[in-house]
């Protein structure tokens, strides 16, 4: 139960999701966190998590004070870390630099470390309260909370369609769907999250490059690319294989596959793993296994529709990123979903923006 005078702190807390929003698309695998000091009421230092292996908010927070913070009060929107990772535990600072309360938005998902950081803060003496704004926070980390309590990445499917709900418009050539607005955001995503998949056919028909592309202002960071290819066939001329040694891509491959083919693909610079088949196909659920292991947090599903519909008949997706352009393909024309889906899937529409001529529909799967 959060306490009246804790409730007070609400706009502290907001500043600290808003200072780990910051490290959006650079924390994997670790959680995006933001941290604030506040002494005599007033905010005397922030910080936030950056990136993996660099030190965590509450540690920036505490570097960046000009000050004594003994007495002081932080408030942080992740539960203080109280073991040694890429950098040591970050409640052994807290309790050094003299903090006399913690007020922390949500606990630590992780199912070993849950509720540490908190009793090693009490048993010190510092009062701590927790669960200010945790949907807010727990929103702002479903990457992370799904790898780290799974042990697999966050899969996002992610597609571009017309309004009669059609991603192509023939099988196996390539259309023209979104606008430029929508096609930033895409980007936009790419530079988020950690991998990109896409099946052989998307390769063969649209021959993609899968790279980050986004103002020369900006810092751009490529996805790592999968390509789910059963039998080895990923062209050597391809965008793909001809960056390889540049952008780490990963060719997912069967025993289908033949050694010569195999070889080749591996020349380019590109690292092929073999799984075991799933209805003569990769299994994907082996794929998702081996990518968390990789700590690979989060995934991209972005085509064909044959491989988005193994995600959803295997209730394997966690979001949807739609962009529904005005447009009208009619008969002939590939479907979103390549397969029949029975029983029905349910999806709750979480948001829906408009992106030039464009709409983003945010949605995720409703389970029954």
């Amino acid at each position: 139960m959060i306490s009246t005078e804790t409730l007070e702190y609400k706009k502290y807390m907001k500043r600290a999701i808003e200072l780990a929003e910051m490290g959006r698309g650079t924390t994997s695998p670790n959680p995006m966190v933001g941290a604030l000091i506040l002494k005599d009421g007033r905010v005397v230092a922030e910080g936030y998590h950056k990136k993996a292996g660099e030190p965590h908010a509450e540690i920036v927070a505490l570097n960046n004070a000009s000050g004594d913070v003994s007495g002081s009060t932080m408030i942080v929107s992740l539960e203080p870390c109280n073991h040694f990772g890429r950098t040591p535990p970050c409640t052994e600072a807290i309790i050094n630099a003299g903090i006399k309360k913690v007020i922390v938005g949500m606990v630590d998902p992780n199912p070993k470390c849950a509720g540490s950081g908190i009793k090693r803060l009490r048993d010190a003496g510092i009062e701590v309260e927790y669960g200010l704004l945790s949907d807010e926070v727990a929103k702002q980390n479903e990457v992370f909370i799904k790898y780290i309590t799974t042990g697999r990445p966050f899969v996002i499917a992610k597609a571009a369609i017309s309004l009669d709900g059609k991603i192509s418009a023939v099988a196996g050539s390539s259309t023209e769907i979104t606008g430029v607005e929508a096609k930033r955001r895409v980007h936009e995503l790419r530079n988020e999250y950690s991998a990109i998949l896409v099946g052989i056919g998307t390769v063969l028909a649209d021959d993609p490059l899968l790279t980050t592309r986004l103002d020369a202002n900006q810092e751009v960071r490529n996805p790592i690319r999968i390509v789910v290819d059963s039998k080895a066939r990923l062209p050597l001329s391809s965008k793909i294989a001809a960056t390889a040694k540049d952008v780490k891509t990963i060719a997912a491959v069967t025993s289908q596959a033949e050694l010569a083919d195999i070889d080749n693909l591996r020349e380019k610079g590109i690292e092929v793993i073999g799984f075991d088949t799933w209805d003569g196909l990769v299994d994907i659920e082996m794929l998702l296994e081996e990518l968390g292991s990789r700590e690979i947090s989060s995934l991209i599903v972005e085509g064909g529709s044959s491989l988005l519909a193994s995600f959803v008949k295997a209730n394997l997706v966690d979001k949807y990123l739609i962009f529904v352009a005005p447009k009208l393909i009619g008969i002939g024309g590939v479907d979103l979903i390549g397969d029949e889906l029975n029983p029905l899937r349910k999806l709750k529409f979480e948001r829906i923006e408009k992106l030039g001529e464009d709409v983003l529909i945010e949605a995720y799967p409703v389970h029954q």
